[in-house]
């Protein structure tokens, strides 16, 4: 019964060890992702921001801030929704990864 048990062990336990690896480095890019969102996020309504206190008046549109408040997302990785209610109300700002 020995005999059979030492060669299962040293089958399992590196594939044992292959998944749990795999499994923490997906783990690591999730969060990597959800940090980069809240990171843009903050960025656009930091600039939002700052075009209300320069201007009197919250940016009409996001590429209002990309051309003038120096904002920049790769559209291939990220999609920001920038939706706008009223010139004096803070526009509801949502970041997606695409990937």
């Amino acid at each position: 019964m020995k005999r059979f048990g030492l060669p299962l062990l040293w089958l399992v336990l590196p594939l044992l060890c292959a998944w749990l690896f795999i499994k923490g480095a997906v783990s690591v890019g999730r969060a990597q992702s959800a940090s980069a969102e809240k990171s843009i996020r903050e960025s656009v309504y930091r600039a939002a921001m700052t075009c209300y206190a320069c201007e009197g008046a919250y940016p009409e549109s996001f590429e209002y801030l990309c051309e003038n408040y120096g904002v920049s997302v790769d559209p291939q990785d990220y999609a920001v929704y920038y939706e706008v209610f009223a010139s004096n109300i803070m526009p509801e700002i949502t970041v997606v990864s695409l990937k």
